[in-house]
């Protein structure tokens, strides 16, 4: 008889990543997870000796797996794109943006904490020179446009709603085109 396959640190990731997408974070438990993977709890149990730590590891694969859906640009207006793509991805990967997004992950924090995150940095650059404003400018529209955006997914996930594209990109227009006027209209105004 065959060894049995060895179940590792990554299947169990990957299993718990799709506990998580089709059924929510909620379910992430050993048992759920050594189902996915056709085996017994004790290889997830053995990597894992705490299903926070899996929870941790799964959140992080969510992330870089809702990063990349966003950045994944082809137009002329990379920040409408990005945040049709954030609204985008809240209407068909519920779970995860629930996951990502409204489970008190940023505790304790405030806008402009999340605002001035290190992994923000690169796309608040490419708005100031899309805008043709300053960081703090761009600091101030991306705050915005992220409001709108997160307004319109939270509503996307947490309801079965008909998603219009057309509407969503008007709105992002709106927004975005105003910030910008209204900082290049007066470039010394200070955005709290």
């Amino acid at each position: 008889m065959p060894p049995k396959p060895k179940i590792t640190k990554e299947m169990i990731v990957d299993a718990a990543f799709e506990v998580a997408r089709e059924d929510g974070a909620e379910n992430i438990n050993a048992r759920t997870v050594s189902k996915k993977l056709g085996c017994s709890t004790q290889p997830v149990m053995y990597h894992f000796r705490k299903i926070e730590e899996l929870k941790k590891a799964v959140y992080q694969k969510a992330d870089e797996y809702h990063s990349a859906f966003i950045t994944d640009i082809h137009g002329d207006n990379p920040m409408k794109e990005i945040g049709s793509s954030y609204i985008r991805f809240a209407a068909t990967e519920k779970n995860l943006f629930r996951f990502l997004f409204q489970s008190n992950e940023f505790s304790g924090k405030n806008i402009s904490e999340l605002i001035d995150a290190e992994e923000l940095q690169p796309i608040t650059a490419i708005l100031g020179q899309e805008a043709d404003v300053g960081m703090e400018q761009a600091k101030a529209i991306f705050r915005s446009l992220f409001l709108l955006a997160h307004g319109y997914a939270s509503m996307f996930a947490n309801n079965s709603m008909e998603y219009d594209e057309e509407i969503i990109t008007s709105d992002l227009g709106l927004i975005f085109d105003g910030t910008v006027n209204a900082s290049r209209g007066n470039r010394d105004v200070s955005f709290i």
